[in-house]
């Protein structure tokens, strides 16, 4: 087939415009993971993403996953925010959809609270939903040593007892108690004004109200997020991949 000047001139004019349309088109996830996990867990979701023509970020918190050689008592909650706004501004990232799972709600709202106008959409995925100097502690139990998770504090971490071979990769590893009782610091109403998602993911064999979640999903639907019910364990990256994939992809 032979092209003249005119038809690689039009050749070439529609590719960069096919380009630039992809471009447009693309989103960017920062997806933060919860407690005693690492960016491992989210690396099929990402990877499904990134198929359909999507960037993902996944940064693994202080002393977790990958970085779990980092572990230390010293670590706060506030370094794991600093995790994720220290990604955002190294990368240069903007407009981006800011994804928290479980533990990682406490992130995504103190670096929304930091970087409210690098943030197009937060979603918060089966995640808590704190409010100024909140802490997981106080969210999720009884703070005293025999109940709730500090049940399963040692030495300055609360441990993952499920685990049971902890020689195997990739797995939880403790996680730093002082992240757990911080409360959080909120003092930029810009916040509030970044379209949020909730997502509830429950158990189908008992109502939904019986969730640890659903306090924090009926104080989104309070607050006028969007909020979708998923019917599933806690963790749907790993047993509800292609849903979870497909409910990202209507949050763009």
């Amino acid at each position: 087939m032979k092209f003249n000047k005119l038809g690689y001139f039009i050749l070439f004019f529609s590719l960069v415009v096919g380009l630039k349309s992809a471009y447009a088109q693309q989103t960017t996830y920062v997806i933060v993971h919860g407690a005693w996990g690492g960016a491992w867990q989210f690396k099929k979701t990402a990877n499904e993403l990134e198929k359909k023509g999507h960037k993902v970020y996944r940064p693994t918190l202080t002393g977790l996953g990958e970085r779990y050689h980092l572990a230390d008592t010293s670590i706060r909650l506030q370094t794991h925010i600093n995790d994720v706004i220290n990604t955002i501004l190294f990368e240069d990232l903007r407009d981006i959809v800011l994804v928290g799972h479980s533990y990682g709600g406490m992130v995504i709202t103190g670096v929304a609270d930091s970087l409210p106008d690098r943030i197009k959409k937060l979603v918060y995925l089966d995640a808590i939903l704190p409010e100024d100097q909140e802490s997981v502690l106080t969210l999720m139990g009884k703070a005293d040593g025999n109940n709730g998770l500090l049940k399963y504090g040692k030495e300055g971490f609360i441990i993952p007892f499920w685990v049971k071979d902890d020689t195997k990769f990739p797995r939880d590893v403790p996680h730093p108690l002082k992240t757990m009782s911080d409360g959080i610091n909120l003092n930029n109403p810009e916040r509030e004004k970044i379209p949020a998602t909730y997502i509830l993911t429950y158990e189908g064999d008992q109502p939904m109200e019986k969730d640890d979640f659903f306090q924090f999903y009926a104080k989104a639907k309070k607050k006028h997020f969007k909020t979708i019910e998923l019917i599933g364990d806690h963790n749907p990256q790993i047993k509800k991949l292609k849903e979870l994939v497909d409910l990202l992809l209507q949050e763009r």
